[in-house]
């Protein structure tokens, strides 16, 4: 794709306005013109830090996954480890601590799977997910105070069925997983 004919299509900031700003989350409202000269006064932005997600599998190729309740959608899910980077910690950094803080697993070998955003019309950040492969319990949970985890060690056939039967409702983790199955990096 010509770079020119993408920047072209680009929207101009007029004006920025902050309305709400959290540590994770922020909500502003932009006034924006578009390259045709309309002018939208509320585009509304939602800004939050970079996500990590760990596909993270044993040595002996089991999946350690997490269950914990989802006050959103009012429902308990199983997921990847999941969370934020923090100020000055790499993706990678993140990904790490992450799945050391919520599940007790380390170790193993890295790599980025891919790199994917919930939803790129009104959030501003993207989502890094990890594959660790050959991960090892060494600790136990060591979770926020407002969070309530459960580690689950699930097979490759149970984590596939899971995906397949629609019980994974997290888009962000669930594509990576998709990803991870569909182009045989099962196999590796």
């Amino acid at each position: 794709m010509d770079k020119s004919n993408t920047d072209q299509k680009k929207w101009k900031v007029l004006k920025r306005e902050y309305l709400f700003n959290r540590p994770w989350l922020t909500a502003r409202r932009d006034t924006v013109e578009l390259p045709d000269g309309r002018i939208n006064p509320e585009f509304y932005v939602l800004e939050y830090p970079a996500w990590v997600n760990v596909i993270a599998i044993t040595e002996d190729g089991t999946f350690v996954m997490i269950e914990q309740y989802r006050h959103g959608l009012g429902e308990v899910g199983i997921e990847l480890c999941a969370g934020c980077c923090e100020e000055g910690e790499t993706f990678e950094e993140a990904a790490r601590r992450e799945l050391e803080e919520e599940t007790g697993y380390s170790g193993g070998t890295w790599e980025l799977g891919c790199v994917i955003s919930g939803n790129p019309s009104v959030t501003n950040n993207l989502t890094y997910c990890y594959i660790a492969r050959g991960v090892k319990k060494t600790s136990e949970q060591n979770l926020d105070k407002n969070e309530d985890i459960a580690v689950l060690l699930m097979s490759e056939k149970e984590v596939y069925s899971m995906l397949v039967e629609d019980r994974m409702k997290q888009a962000l983790m669930a594509a990576p997983l998709w990803r991870f199955f569909a182009l045989g990096l099962n196999k590796k």
